[in-house]
């Protein structure tokens, strides 16, 4: 079939926007045939290109039509070869990330569930060596999924990923860690909330600030001991991929003028 690149100008989008764009183009594509191969953002310029695999153009825009209604400013009929010799081999279809080095970060919050018990219970020494797991749980999930630690909260870490299905991955590797502690050692247990959100969050030094922030912490503490909690966008950008979903319930969170769509992450059953 031929390939097609396409350009779309558009006014005010984001990072998440656009990765959302394309997870919907990958969920009605073979209705028309196409393939969506991959997709880059430039944020400067409020433009975005797909690369896509289709029987024409009126196929290639009419997935975009059914899908979110961006139909294409442009298209145009390119040469494998020429695409490959710029890229490298061509893509396969996937949900992707966004390809765009914005300021799109997935923001993790984890927290100790009661933490202030177990001190009280425990005293200062003990508890402060549960802490000190906690911490090394996370921190060796972030190495392993590619997160940053932004700060250490006093019961939990905030973290930020590039990607939104790695942050879910990372929440999920940190809650399947923290149980098989809490088997081994159970006069040792602990329990631990997550909560992540995806966003462009405000930078300033090494920290994060914003709405994707705030809820990212509003949703830790809403989450039960031992579950991970996600917004709708984060739960959009992990359509694919080995991971599933309950929910979503709506929730009211402090600072939120609207209730909060969440999502709980499971890792998908094995076939």
């Amino acid at each position: 079939m031929p390939l097609y690149l396409d350009r779309h100008d558009l006014d005010g989008a984001t990072a998440e926007d656009v990765a959302l764009a394309h997870v919907r183009d990958l969920e009605v594509q073979d209705r028309y045939g196409a393939r969506y191969l991959s997709y880059w953002f430039d944020y400067d310029r409020q433009s975005a290109f797909c690369l896509v695999d289709a029987p024409s153009t009126d196929a290639a825009a009419a997935v975009h039509r059914e899908a979110h209604g961006l139909v294409a400013n442009h298209i145009l009929e390119v040469e494998p070869r020429q695409v490959e010799a710029f890229l490298g081999a061509l893509p396969q279809a996937r949900p992707a990330e966004p390809y765009v080095e914005t300021a799109f970060r997935a923001i993790m919050f984890t927290d100790l569930e009661g933490s202030t018990a177990m001190t009280q219970r425990l005293g200062d020494v003990p508890a402060m060596r549960l802490l000190h797991r906690h911490d090394d749980i996370v921190r060796a999930a972030l190495r392993l999924c590619s997160g940053r630690e932004v700060k250490h909260t006093g019961d939990g870490i905030m973290a930020s990923f590039a990607s939104a299905v790695r942050a879910v991955e990372g929440a999920l590797t940190i809650q399947r860690r923290v149980a098989e502690h809490s088997q081994q050692r159970p006069e040792q247990a602990i329990a631990v909330r997550i909560g992540l959100s995806a966003g462009e969050p405000v930078t300033e030094g090494q920290d994060l600030f914003g709405s994707a922030v705030q809820l990212a912490a509003r949703l830790c503490a809403q989450a039960e001991p031992g579950t991970v909690l996600v917004t709708r966008a984060v739960h959009d950008l992990g359509i694919g991929r080995r991971l599933s979903f309950s929910g979503p319930r709506q929730l009211v969170l402090r600072g939120f003028d609207e209730p909060v769509d969440a999502y709980e992450a499971h890792w998908a059953a094995e076939e």
